[in-house]
């Protein structure tokens, strides 16, 4: 295995990091809160397309967790044994004596156990890469990305064109100016409709969570990356539904609201008191 460098931050932090980002906070806050630079937060929401790429949930006890593993390495450097080390932590010797014999460092040219280190090897040697299914699938690829850019063809094989599209008048949602999704279908009907078209064929179906996550998430490599433009909102980049929310709705606050002015305004004893209007039609 090749030697790492300086090892990514454990799944923990990054697990950490994407349920911040869940609540509606910016990468740069949540790269704060858990300890890593802004530069890296604002990396690992653009190349996961703003979407987790690791399951959130919490791993068994079955495997060793990053503290586990920094209690074996300070023990380790104070000379202790394996089974003395087995017995401070609740594991079995076995356990441990995998751990030291697997995952130690190897750059000095003799095996040294970080904790750092040991946590970037198990992880790598965890991962089950797994090929996305529009890129093995190649009928099933064009299918997708035909709707997608809303080219739909007819059984020559010739493109159907499809509705015309309202003029743009340049009013409002500069980013949608081409207006190529009003023609073009979204994931959730060509997943719908790959089971009417091919009612038989079990390679024909993809849930629209997956063809979003090949359009999002950096390194699927399944379909064209500039058929973001066809989707509905014309994100390049999956928002989070909390962060949405967080959104101001337009300029009036509860401070500037009529029901809430003071009482001694209703007097207008103060210029500042008076509506413009009023103020005009007196001079």
């Amino acid at each position: 295995m090749r030697s790492p460098g300086r090892p990514d931050p454990s799944r923990a932090v990054q697990r950490q990091f994407w349920r911040l980002i869940a609540t509606g906070i910016t990468s740069a806050e949540a790269a704060i809160a858990v300890g890593v630079s802004v530069p890296v937060g604002m990396r690992w929401f653009r190349h996961a397309g703003g979407m987790p790429p690791i399951n959130l949930a919490e791993p068994s006890g079955r495997y060793l967790a990053f503290e586990e593993r920094e209690e074996i390495a300070i023990l380790r450097a104070q000379g202790r044994g394996v089974r003395e080390i087995a017995r401070a932590i609740g594991r079995d010797p076995g356990t441990v004596s995998r751990e030291l014999r697997r995952n130690a460092a190897t750059r000095s040219g003799k095996q040294e156990y970080r904790a750092g280190v040991a946590q970037w090897k198990a992880q790598q040697a965890a991962k089950r890469p797994k090929t996305a299914k529009l890129v093995t699938n190649e009928q099933l690829r064009e299918y997708v990305q035909d709707r997608l850019a809303g080219n739909v063809r007819g059984p020559d094989g010739t493109i159907v064109p499809g509705p015309t599209p309202p003029p743009w008048k340049g009013l409002n949602k500069p980013r949608r100016q081409d207006r190529r999704w009003s023609t073009a279908w979204s994931p959730e009907q060509i997943a719908q409709r790959l089971k009417v078209e091919f009612p038989d064929d079990e390679s024909m179906r993809i849930s629209h969570e997956a063809i979003y996550q090949s359009l999002f998430i950096e390194g699927r490599g399944a379909l064209k990356r500039e058929l973001v433009t066809c989707l509905r909102t014309g994100r390049a980049l999956r928002e989070p539904r909390a962060r949405s929310q967080n959104k101001a709705q337009g300029h009036v606050t509860a401070d500037v609201v009529l029901s809430e002015r003071p009482a001694e305004a209703d007097d207008r004893a103060v210029p500042g008191h008076w509506e413009s209007q009023c103020c005009c039609q007196a001079a």
